[in-house]
């Protein structure tokens, strides 16, 4: 474990105990249920509230705030144990914790945190980041949903006037959680981007406001029990107060912060996935027989073990050494989309490589693997395709020389 015991508001000690608990329930509570969860495209409720009771929901949220404080370096090793099992399950509470969870963390106004972050870090209430639409996904700035201020001058006629509003219109696409959500973070286009920043804010908007709409739930290739949906805002009133931070233009870079560490925290599930198809094929190698003998014996299939292994291991030094630099400032975007581009990367090639030792039992449903070959193709796309990491990575570090230049 590498945390900065400065930044830590859990000692090593108390989160070694937080840890062992984790990993006890993920592999005695959920791993067992893994074909209850893809038959039926959903999470128990009971361990939904097994989740809740420990504290998963608020797992990265600030104590004062009734989280239990991960930082992040503790965050990506709770998240290789999410990863070990069926992605559902995480799903159910990583916005809470990551990109819709730290954008009111590090950006909300006292307000907006006070009428939250306590609701969210409990699980009382699901929050659900709204960025992607069907014209803007890895790059915000191609944002097309608007929200127009409307000052409460007009209303005075009627004797009322509660400051300025915003109307919120248009559509949002493959919202995690959103069947779910009781509470939207959406990022709107305020202005045109000119030279005072890109123009996008984002708002906080109750699910059960006037004007949104929730979709069908998307039918997709994998990680079943995930529900994702279109959210539709068709002349959504919200307060000025649901602004976040106060500022129109705090927009883009409460996104751009969020993602970043979104990312360390995705290539760490990555990981756990890798660890597991790991697992299963030394596990089938070593039991499943050709010819009479084991075929973990035969030096073909001991190469692709290796591989696996070989990943796997690299892949957990890159998260922790990104977490560590995230937590210490020292690099919060190379960093961060490095590890995700070499680790979601990874855990597709080691998943396929474990549907190869398999061989044909590792097609059929209801394997592990087969179940691990389908999630895992996910993480190379959200919270930015592996193609936007190589530009952030590539473009950042000869930016970064010219400007020594």
């Amino acid at each position: 474990m590498t945390t900065t015991a400065a930044t830590a508001e859990v000692s090593d000690e108390d989160f070694q105990e937080i840890l062992a608990q984790t990993r006890s329930f993920i592999r005695s509570a959920v791993v067992p249920r893994e074909n209850e969860i893809l038959a039926t495209d959903q999470v128990p409720d009971d361990l939904r509230e097994q989740a809740k009771n420990m504290g998963l929901f608020g797992y990265a949220i600030p104590q004062q705030w009734g989280g239990l404080g991960l930082n992040l370096a503790q965050d990506v090793e709770l998240a290789m144990e999410f990863g070990y099992t069926s992605l559902a399950l995480r799903s159910m509470f990583g916005t809470n914790n990551g990109i819709a969870g730290q954008v009111l963390v590090g950006f909300g106004t006292d307000e907006q945190k006070t009428r939250w972050l306590e609701g969210i870090a409990s699980g009382d209430v699901v929050a659900s980041f709204a960025l992607t639409e069907p014209g803007a996904g890895s790059n915000p700035a191609g944002l097309r949903t608007k929200a127009v201020r409307i000052g409460g001058q007009e209303r005075t006629d009627r004797g009322i006037d509660t400051g300025d509003d915003w109307v919120i219109n248009g559509q949002k696409r493959f919202i995690t959680n959103a069947p779910t959500a009781n509470l939207f973070v959406v990022f709107a286009r305020t202005r045109p981007a000119d030279a005072d920043g890109p123009g996008i804010a984002v708002f906080l908007v109750p699910a059960d406001a006037a004007g949104v709409e929730v979709g069908a739930k998307d039918a997709k290739m994998g990680q079943e029990g995930a529900w994702t949906a279109d959210v539709n805002f068709t002349d959504v009133r919200v307060p000025n107060s649901a602004l976040v931070g106060g500022s129109e233009d705090v927009g883009y870079r409460a996104a751009m912060t969020s993602l970043a560490r979104g990312r360390v925290h995705i290539a760490a599930l990555a990981v756990g996935s890798a660890q597991r198809a790991l697992d299963e094929s030394v596990a089938y190698a070593a039991a499943a027989t050709q010819g009479g003998q084991p075929i973990g014996s035969f030096q073909l299939v001991q190469a692709m073990i290796a591989d696996q292994q070989t990943g796997v291991m690299a892949g957990r030094a890159l998260v922790r050494d990104a977490a560590a630099k995230w937590v210490s400032g020292e690099d919060r975007r190379i960093a961060p989309s490095a590890a995700k581009l070499f680790c979601t990367e990874m855990a597709g090639n080691v998943a396929d490589l474990a549907v190869q030792i398999h061989g044909g039992t590792g097609y059929m449903r209801e394997v592990p693997v087969e179940r691990i070959y389908r999630e895992v193709r996910l993480l190379r796309l959200y919270e930015g395709t592996s193609e936007i990491q190589r530009l952030i990575i590539g473009g950042g570090l000869v930016k970064a020389a010219q400007r020594q230049h």
